[in-house]
């Protein structure tokens, strides 16, 4: 179930991908302008990261996901009815506004309900197969565009919108007791934001998770780009790029949870970054002599993805430590910093790099540099904090 629920940011995202020609024509837009429909929902996603986290520490995990659904399950019939380009955006940050819930409170309940490597184990399983929803969605919406049009691209969103809402209004159990809540109010909570933000361990964490993804994700930006312009592929072969990303990302996933009691998360994070520098180098070289073609331009991805994602859960794990007590606050910041990199990914970066195989290459390559440089920072600190002396 939480696997589900974190798979609705990435269908909201990548489910739509093959429709950019088909929404840019009907609403008569230019491409930048396209963009901006993923832009803004990520601006959105970003923002109320910061606080669902936050809710489902004051109110209940439980009541902040169903609320969050049920808000989804509406503006994804309002994208599929808008009548002006205007409304599709203001839908679509609705869809931002309220996507989040699944991935930034599902890994506070997480926490609640297991310890150690355990909680890794099934932050990992979650992550493999919250891996699908990207190598699923853009199949998907190619299939629904080239029958229904795109219009059934977003209706497909809020069907599967409202039937998490009915799973998690059966199934889903409470994991944050009453007696363990903290007050909902504007002074104290600022108070812990403030704490939080100002912890350079966590702020470094987190960038270090976002510059990581945002690597892999300047290709899902640039999707359209990458598979119409540069491949010359066409609306049903977003497959070929996606597939290999998520497989990494599954096969990543599963390595960590194999690897939790084995080693240590810090040494796992260190093999998953010599994985991403060695696909990233690849990359580079290959697209510095050679023209993009199949299969070698998507299979650094998936090598990156493979080390992108046996890192991720136990960097996750190790925010979450920072501050037990709030949890879901530093899950919120995490998703706010991870959506807030994605946001200027795919509306600056990608427009800018997404015209040549060779610059996406060195994006990806400059992403991964800045999100390893965070980590080290981090060592660095934590080794020369008191309890390491």
């Amino acid at each position: 179930m939480l696997a589900g629920l974190a798979m609705l940011g990435p269908f909201s995202i990548d489910t739509y991908l093959p429709s950019f020609p088909a929404i840019q024509g009907r609403f008569s837009v230019t491409p930048l302008e396209m963009q901006q429909t993923l832009s803004v929902y990520l601006i959105t996603f970003a923002v109320m990261s910061l606080f669902h986290g936050t809710l489902s520490d004051s109110f209940g995990r439980r009541p902040v996901i169903l609320v969050s659904l049920a808000i989804f399950v509406v503006a994804s019939i309002g994208c599929a009815a808008a009548q002006s380009f205007g409304q599709l955006l203001a839908f679509r940050s609705a869809q931002g506004f309220s996507a989040g819930v699944g991935w930034v409170v599902g890994r506070a309940v997480i926490r609640d309900s297991f310890q150690g490597f355990e909680a890794q184990r099934l932050m990992s399983l979650v992550t493999m197969i919250f891996g699908l929803a990207p190598a699923l969605a853009p199949v998907i919406g190619g299939w629904l565009q080239g029958w229904l049009g795109w219009e059934s691209v977003f209706l497909f969103l809020a069907l599967y919108g409202a039937l998490l809402l009915v799973g998690c209004w059966l199934r889903l159990p409470e994991t944050h007791p009453p007696a363990a809540r903290q007050p909902f109010a504007l002074a104290p909570l600022a108070r812990n934001y403030l704490k939080l933000a100002g912890d350079v361990r966590l702020v470094l964490l987190c960038l270090a998770i976002a510059l990581n993804f945002c690597g892999f994700f300047l290709y899902i930006a640039s999707a359209p780009a990458f598979i119409y312009n540069l491949l010359g592929l066409t609306e049903t072969d977003f497959v070929v790029l996606f597939v290999p990303g998520i497989a990494g990302v599954m096969l990543g996933a599963f390595v960590s949870g194999r690897a939790a009691g084995k080693l240590s998360p810090q040494r796992t994070v260190g093999v998953g970054y010599l994985v991403m520098f060695a696909a990233v180098a690849f990359n580079v070289g290959y697209h510095a002599f050679l023209p993009p073609a199949l299969p070698w331009s998507v299979l650094p991805i998936m090598c990156y993805t493979i080390g992108m994602a046996l890192a991720m859960p136990s960097v996750t794990l190790i925010i979450l430590d920072l501050f037990p007590e709030n949890r879901g606050l530093a899950s919120s910041l995490q998703g706010f910093t991870h959506s807030f990199f994605t946001a200027i990914t795919a509306g600056l970066v990608s427009a800018l790099l997404s015209g040549l195989a060779l610059t996406l290459a060195l994006g990806m390559a400059a992403l991964l540099t800045l999100g390893w440089f965070s980590w080290m920072t981090y060592r660095y600190i934590e080794t020369r904090s008191p309890a390491h002396e």
